[in-house]
């Protein structure tokens, strides 16, 4: 057999291979194309109805009010912004605020009007607070209202305003309803 017999022979193998190469991934793009393929969006934090893990720790007492936990880290931004957002809303009524950093809070936080409460990796893992800054909210009884990532200031503000009046109830004067899950 000739070399030239034997290029065009190996050259017909690679050719058939990259044939079924493109139709295996012809077939998987028309399969995720027409939804055959679903994925279930993975879900972070407890859900709702789960008793709060260490809220004894958290709050000694029982909460007479819903309790809004706050997994904060003092180097993110969104965090700090988050962290006066909450400050601001120290004194509405129907409402307390833990802020709770895996580490070490920032030294600011000592002056704040709210609980912080520093050296909780623990409860980060057990909440499934997997991305800062992330809230959770736990009723009067001891279970979790809503757990999720909060983006932005406007964001923790809109949680605040669910939790105060939940759908169907009635809004205070000046709050808005976004109609969340609660």
């Amino acid at each position: 057999m000739s070399f030239q017999t034997s290029a065009l022979i190996l050259s017909w193998i690679a050719i058939l291979l990259l044939a079924f190469t493109v139709s295996g991934l012809v077939r998987q793009v028309h399969a995720l194309s027409s939804g055959a393929v679903q994925r279930r969006p993975e879900s972070v934090g407890l859900r709702p109805g789960t008793p709060a893990p260490g809220i004894a720790r958290l709050a000694p007492a029982a909460p007479t009010v819903p309790l809004v936990l706050l997994f904060l880290e003092p180097d993110c931004g969104t965090c700090t912004e988050v962290l006066a957002e909450a400050t601001d809303h120290h004194e509405r009524p129907g409402l307390e605020f833990r802020v709770l950093y895996r580490e070490e809070p920032p030294a600011r936080a000592a002056q704040l009007p709210i609980t912080v409460l520093g050296g909780q990796a623990e409860l980060f893992e057990r909440y499934d607070a997997l991305a800062t800054p992330f809230a959770t909210v736990v009723d009067r009884g001891g279970r979790v209202l809503r757990a999720e990532p909060i983006g932005s200031r406007a964001a923790l503000h809109r949680l605040l305003d669910e939790v105060d009046s939940p759908p169907g109830g009635s809004a205070p004067a000046g709050a808005t309803n976004q109609g969340g899950r609660a």
